[in-house]
């Protein structure tokens, strides 16, 4: 009996080893604009892999700016130019690139507070015009985006004086949950998650800006292979339904 509980032991702990040799821990660096769904999805994919993810989430820009510092990662979830920039440089695998969602732009207002009208491009400048004031980030692609859209519209100078910028989507959620500002321009994403807060409504179809979501893996990580499999789970059509779910499309 000793010895056959003996066995059953030895052949437990060899498997314990062996699937703790397999699982690996992954350094995630992504925008927050892909945050609310990669914190949907993880769960699942660390419970069927067995691997451990830890992300760390912010500006775009910034994580770029840190990778290309020498910060240690192995899948880094940016926007599209910047991901390309990187794989340019080496710093991603080409092969690796795939674009696991996007987002549009829209209105954050504070909850309760009355919904913008959005309804055609006319309506979204006369929304504009009317605000008391208006919150974003200039250096998030958001920001970049909806500058644009104004200086395209002609509006940049004329809402200058009532635009307080931010330095992080947290201050702008902030900014709208206070009541200190009225509007704040996210992409939806970015919006849906927040307490406090709700989405008044996204741009106009002519008008809109989608901020889209791009993986990709260092090339010279050592757990390269289960990076590959984090951003194949991303990318599995079964999670299409939640990356909806938290404002983004494909």
């Amino acid at each position: 009996m000793k010895s056959w509980m003996r066995a059953v032991a030895m052949f437990v702990i060899a498997v314990l080893m062996a699937t703790s040799a397999q699982a690996e821990e992954i350094r995630l660096v992504s925008s927050v604009a892909a945050k609310a769904v990669i914190e949907a999805l993880l769960p699942a994919f660390q419970q069927s892999t067995k691997h451990t993810v830890t992300p760390v989430f912010g500006i775009a820009a910034e994580l770029k700016t840190k990778v290309e510092s020498g910060e240690p990662f192995d899948v880094a979830i940016l926007t599209a130019p910047l991901l390309d920039d990187l794989i340019a440089k080496g710093v991603v695998d080409k092969t690796s690139r795939s674009v696991v969602a996007r987002s549009g732009l829209g209105f954050m207002i504070k909850a309760g507070a009355p919904k913008p009208d959005v309804s055609s491009v006319a309506a979204f400048q006369r929304t504009l015009r009317a605000a008391r004031s208006i919150t974003y980030v200039p250096t998030g692609a958001s920001g970049i985006a909806f500058v644009a859209t104004l200086e395209k519209l002609g509006l940049a100078e004329a809402l200058k004086a009532r635009t307080k910028t931010a330095a992080s989507g947290d201050e702008v959620n902030a900014n709208i949950t206070t009541g200190a500002v009225e509007l704040a321009i996210l992409p939806v994403s970015e919006i849906l998650p927040v307490r406090g807060a709700e989405l008044g409504g996204v741009f106009p179809a002519e008008i809109q800006s989608y901020v889209v979501m791009t993986a990709g893996v260092n090339p010279k990580s050592p757990r390269a292979a289960a990076a590959r499999e984090l951003v194949a789970f991303l990318m599995a059509a079964k999670n299409t339904p939640t990356i909806q779910s938290k404002g983004m499309e494909r």
